[in-house]
């Protein structure tokens, strides 16, 4: 099922592409937005699979929208302009479909996005014997994993709601092929970071949004191997 939310600044084309939404099977619009910056504060709580931006709107592009909406959520950009094609395409969205909108093109838009959904599937959970049994685990829930202190051979997994779940006897390396690669980064050899928790960063060390017990934010030291691959993934 595809649950689309929708960002225009412009009512009518809401409207239109709401209506059009409604005659295609398997979607659902699950709300729609004609500001950026309410559609930002908003997107991370919507159950939805699907963003459709307008490219133009005056205060924020579409395009700068896209680069603030999380990994899990794939892309369909609309534009009355040819122009914007290429830089869309750099943001890997789904699909960018010209105004006026067809059924028919979106339609295809929405099959794109059905299959790379299915694929993206695969690696957005895990499935492992944790200490509460065989357990599944959304990978966009995890904030934090590092070597158990009971037992290493153990990892323990920190949500973002702060609860921990122990994998039972997994080592780093089957672990790391398990999770999405462009989302986690092994910071030394015991402590595994989702970059979504991520507040700063030098060259040894990283901070986190993860509050500790005193109040203040996880620190996490970068050990010498993984210097090199962090870097390069925070594009330095």
């Amino acid at each position: 099922m595809i649950k689309c939310v929708i960002l225009d600044d412009e009512l009518l084309a809401i409207s239109y592409l709401k209506l059009l939404c409604e005659q295609i099977d398997n979607v659902e619009v699950v709300k729609a937005f004609n500001d950026p910056k309410v559609f930002l504060n908003e997107i991370n709580e919507l159950d939805c699979n699907i963003c459709i931006l307008d490219i133009e709107m005056p205060g924020m592009t579409g395009l700068q929208v896209a680069e603030l909406i999380p990994d899990s959520k794939k892309i369909i950009f609309t534009t009355a302009y040819k122009e914007y094609a290429a830089e869309a395409f750099d943001l890997n969205v789904v699909d960018y479909v010209r105004k006026p909108i067809k059924k028919e093109r979106l339609i295809q838009a929405f099959e794109k996005a059905a299959e790379l959904l299915q694929n993206s599937q695969k690696k957005s959970l895990i499935e492992w014997n944790t200490n509460i049994g065989k357990t599944i685990i959304f990978t966009e829930q995890i904030a934090y994993i590092k070597t158990s202190e009971i037992d290493s051979r153990d990892k323990d997994i920190i949500l973002h709601d702060g609860t921990t779940i122990v994998l039972k006897n997994l080592n780093f390396k089957n672990l790391l092929e398990m999770l999405p690669s462009k989302d986690f980064a092994q910071v030394n050899k015991k402590e595994i970071i989702a970059l979504s928790s991520i507040k700063a960063f030098s060259t040894n060390e990283i901070i986190t949004t993860i509050t500790t017990e005193g109040e203040t934010f996880l620190k996490l030291q970068i050990g010498e191997t993984y210097k090199n691959s962090l870097m390069e993934m925070f594009g330095k």
